[in-house]
């Protein structure tokens, strides 16, 4: 049973969306729209690029102006056209994102990391529940394993993901290793 929940979870998890732009309001009389970039991957958005705004409908970029923050959509050069795309949210899948988004060598996607087992040297200390970034720095928030909280420790704690508490990652195992977190997680 805990078998098929954790499947079930992970199917759901790669059917979910990111995301990651919002257009804001028209400016101008020829259909430009403010643009909220909510990525790390500014170059994803290009002229020609498509992305959801809900589960299955989508736009696309006619126009961007990155130094501006402005977008033309779909073609439309109304602004009483465009209106109805004010606030809109734009989505892409895990897979878009994996294909349209170059990561440098040390990088990962945070939805790859989430669910990876966390371990100190050989023991396991717990689990990525997400990431969140605070000020310019990544943390993992990590769910302490059961064994160490009924030893009284916290169910949860952060651990910045940088040098040098990060060691070593591995996406295909699902297992990252630090150093450090242990004496984080027993001051938290």
């Amino acid at each position: 049973m805990v078998l098929a929940i954790k499947l079930m979870s992970q199917y759901f998890k790669r059917e979910a969306l990111l995301h990651i732009a919002t257009i804001g309001k028209t400016v101008g009389i020829k259909g430009d729209m403010k643009f909220h970039d909510k990525s790390d991957f500014p170059d994803q958005f290009k002229v020609g690029s498509s992305f959801l705004i809900n589960r299955s409908d989508r736009i696309t970029l006619s126009d961007v102006n990155q130094e501006r923050g402005l977008v033309k959509i779909n073609n439309l050069s109304n602004p009483q056209d465009c209106k109805k795309f004010v606030n809109t949210k734009l989505y892409a899948t895990y897979e878009e994102t994996r294909k349209n988004c170059h990561l440098e060598k040390g990088e990962y996607f945070f939805f790859d990391l989430e669910d990876c087992e966390v371990y100190e040297e050989s023991k396991l200390i717990g689990c990525v529940q997400e990431l969140d970034r605070i000020g310019t720095t990544n943390y993992l928030i990590i769910v302490t394993d059961e064994s160490l909280v009924e030893d009284g420790l916290p169910k949860s704690f952060l651990v910045p993901f940088i040098e040098p508490f990060k060691k070593d990652v591995d996406i295909q195992k699902k297992r990252i290793t630090l150093s450090g977190a242990l004496d984080i997680l027993e001051a938290s």
